[in-house]
């Protein structure tokens, strides 16, 4: 019996993305593991406070990226999920290892107890800023029934931003999800050509018409273009890892006032009501799964 789908019954769930501190052996690195753990479940309990569906656990500060991060990587990356994990006991909760290091990924889902991994290159190649992506669902999947992992969920990204597709240029977007799909995905990401920058909708609707399995939004979504994507199962939002409190004012975000060195804020109010006052759903609409859950998400500066 297959087993069921994250997301796959909801619409616009929300998953929040805590951005690890940079980590040992990195360029940027500069803290002790306790603090680097520490500031990931102060996010993370601020998302869950915000009533979030899920998250997910990321390296993002690791730049430059590379396609083979070490193994003290992947060690911290279990040590920082596994406290994730602590705090969040009922969350959907997930990881991503940057650059495409996806089997690291599924090693630290599995010892962390996670349930999903978010992936690049599952499908056909790409060229990214770290180099050639080449597909690794092959590779993967036989991975993760080695390790005895098959409950860990695969969320592949298709046509990824930060990415030249000239190799696949004759392959359309939908067309690549159907690939993920075949290729036994287990919902596929959506994004913009780059990091804040919207999903097409038109995309969105080609996706969701080719396969069957759950479409997540993975950049660029905000209160103005919210109403775009609430067919989609899930909605992935950022903040950044920064010493700027998350409860920065809406109106600081919004005249862009927000420090220079700061690189994205997620607040903390009434999502709902405002999506409700800007009509972009019936707040009796019981098949609306944002009206269903306690998401107080008003206002952010989406970096995923």
């Amino acid at each position: 019996m297959a087993r069921p789908r994250l997301f796959g019954r909801l619409r616009a769930a929300v998953l929040g993305v805590v951005h690890v501190g940079a980590l040992p052996g990195t360029p940027r690195s500069s803290l002790p593991l306790a603090q680097i753990i520490d500031q990931a479940c102060q996010e993370a309990e601020a998302y869950k406070d915000a009533g979030v569906d899920g998250l997910i656990v990321e390296n993002m500060h690791d730049r430059p990226y590379t396609l083979c991060p070490g193994p003290e990587v992947t060690a911290t990356m279990t040590a920082v999920g596994a406290a994730v994990r602590r705090l969040c006991p009922h969350l959907a909760l997930g990881v991503q290892v940057l650059c495409a290091a996806n089997q690291q990924a599924t090693a630290v889902a599995l010892a962390a107890g996670l349930d999903f991994i978010r992936v690049e290159g599952f499908v056909f190649s790409h060229v990214a800023d770290e180099g050639i992506i080449n597909a690794c669902a092959g590779d993967l999947l036989r991975y993760r029934k080695l390790v005895g992992a098959e409950n860990i969920q695969i969320f592949a990204d298709i046509k990824k931003k930060h990415s030249a597709h000239a190799l696949t240029a004759d392959i359309s977007v939908a067309e690549t999800a159907s690939a993920a799909e075949l290729f036994l995905a287990d919902g596929v990401v959506l994004t913009g050509t780059a990091t804040g920058l919207p999903a097409d909708p038109g995309e969105l609707r080609e996706v969701q018409r080719a396969v069957k399995i759950p479409v997540l939004i993975g950049s660029g979504v905000t209160l103005e273009n919210v109403k775009n994507y609430l067919d989609a199962n899930a909605l992935i939002i950022a903040s950044s890892y920064s010493f700027v409190p998350l409860q920065t004012s809406i109106s600081n975000v919004t005249n862009c006032q927000v420090p220079s060195s700061t690189q994205g804020v997620i607040m903390m109010e009434s999502f709902l009501p405002e999506l409700t006052d800007k009509g972009c759903f019936d707040p009796l609409d019981a098949s609306s799964h944002l009206e269903n859950h306690c998401c107080f998400l008003s206002a952010y500066v989406d970096l995923q």
